[in-house]
């Protein structure tokens, strides 16, 4: 094949259709009149079973700032759980469209790009980080993009998602694809790294620094490897918290210093009634499982933060054994939204509670940095075909996933390809 020297991809004869099959590649920077998503529809909000269905929809058009990028794989997360449910809003109360296109993690091919896009090119091999903006306030010019009134994430409360072979989005969402990874490896982390990132880094003074003690919850899952793994590169210590016996390994295999099963003890969920029988009974085993963490860290060493993500179930457990003048910081609610806890601990021992939500550019470009420079594992551990998306996400809904991260092929016709003359010798 002779190369092109436009975008230094080898030139490939593709014919012009108005819709192509999953995995057939369009000409060069070709755009369709039509694509196939999955797509969610209100009436249809429910388990991702019934909620997700595959459609054929019109390929996005974009403004003059945004991008097309063809869509190699995808990434699975709980934002697509969340929006086939419509909890905990409904996705169509944001961005009003008729459907909504999930996917808030991918690989592709920049396709087409806006007239005042200048930083990419068509034929850029990109990762997208899930983040946007209308970019014209105060806090996108000084402050930080996640404080901003338009802040929005892709994917969830746009309709614009992943799951579909062409995705729109803003060019600032677009960072360099390492090499070195597989489509499949680079689509599965960049959501679940940058929200780890901006939770132990991001939130100043309170950054992790060396010799620290992190606590992580669901440490073998995509936010809790990642929270290990970017402990490590501080030079602090992760703790991570386990369901399963089996996962063990793996996340003392991230470099996690010790683990703790949730199973052996016996207070999750809301609180009990302050002072009452029921609550002196929590706070015994409460404090069991604080014990636990001294037997890693050294008696009467607490941890200086915690990494949460459960919610509801977990909450008073991390507010009580964080120590004086320690931070929990809190980027979801998994097992449920309304968290309780002993508000004593709270303000005598003068403890910190930070909301956290994805991150800002900034952040997301510098953890993807050590991804590119190999400091860090994707922690792939299973990829879907296209047709076994809904399947991934009841996976994820039923906390029947492998540990580490999930993602789906979309224009990647197998799994094990990095360059895009990898897809079409794959196809031939």
């Amino acid at each position: 094949m002779a190369l092109d020297t436009q975008t230094g991809i080898a030139a490939y004869d593709a014919p012009e259709k108005d819709l192509y099959e999953i995995g057939e590649m369009p000409p060069m920077g070709y755009v369709p009149k039509k694509m196939y998503a999955w797509n969610i529809r209100r009436e249809r909000h429910g388990e991702p079973d019934k909620s997700f269905q595959q459609e054929v929809v019109d390929t996005w058009e974009i403004d003059s700032h945004e991008v097309l990028v063809l869509v190699m794989a995808a990434g699975v997360n709980y934002n697509g759980v969340w929006a086939g449910l419509g909890q905990p809003i409904s996705p169509f109360d944001v961005h009003k469209q008729d459907y909504h296109i999930a996917g808030s993690d991918a690989s592709g091919i920049v396709w087409a790009v806006g007239d005042k896009v200048k930083t990419w090119k068509v034929g850029d091999e990109v990762v997208i980080h899930c983040n946007q903006d209308d970019g014209d306030d105060e806090e996108c010019n000084g402050g930080d993009p996640m404080f901003s009134p338009t802040q929005r994430i892709w994917g969830y409360e746009t309709g614009d998602g992943s799951f579909a072979q062409f995705t729109r989005v803003q060019a600032q969402q677009l960072m360099p694809r390492p090499k070195h990874l597989t489509w499949e490896e680079s689509a599965c982390y960049t959501l679940t790294l940058a929200t780890a990132y901006r939770m132990l880094f991001g939130h100043h003074p309170h950054e992790l620094k060396p010799g620290q003690n992190v606590l992580v919850w669901g440490a073998s899952g995509g936010l809790g490897s990642y929270a290990i793994q970017l402990a490590n590169t501080a030079g602090a210590n992760a703790i991570g918290v386990i369901s399963d016996e089996s996962k063990r390994q793996f996340v003392m295999d991230q470099g996690a210093k010790g683990v703790i099963n949730r199973k052996d003890f016996n207070c999750w969920g809301q609180l009990p009634t302050v002072n009452s029988p029921e609550y002196n009974e929590w706070l015994k085993e409460a404090r069991k499982f604080g014990k636990a963490i001294w037997d890693i860290t050294g008696k009467g060493v607490s941890v200086d933060m915690v990494f949460e993500h459960p919610g509801e179930a977990t909450f008073p457990v991390s507010t009580l054994v964080v120590k004086k003048g320690g931070i929990v910081v809190i980027c979801a609610g998994t097992s449920g939204f309304n968290c309780t806890f002993d508000v004593r601990y709270m303000w005598m021992h003068q403890k910190r509670l930070q909301g956290s939500h994805f991150a800002n550019l900034k952040q997301a470009a510098s953890a993807n940095r050590l991804m590119i420079e190999r400091r860090l594992d994707p922690c792939m551990s299973e990829v879907f075909p296209w047709e076994e998306i809904p399947g991934a996400h009841m996976k994820m809904l039923r906390n029947e996933h492998k540990p580490g991260n999930m993602a789906v092929l979309v224009q990647a016709p197998r799994t094990g390809l990095r360059t895009l003359e990898d897809a079409l010798e794959a196809r031939s």
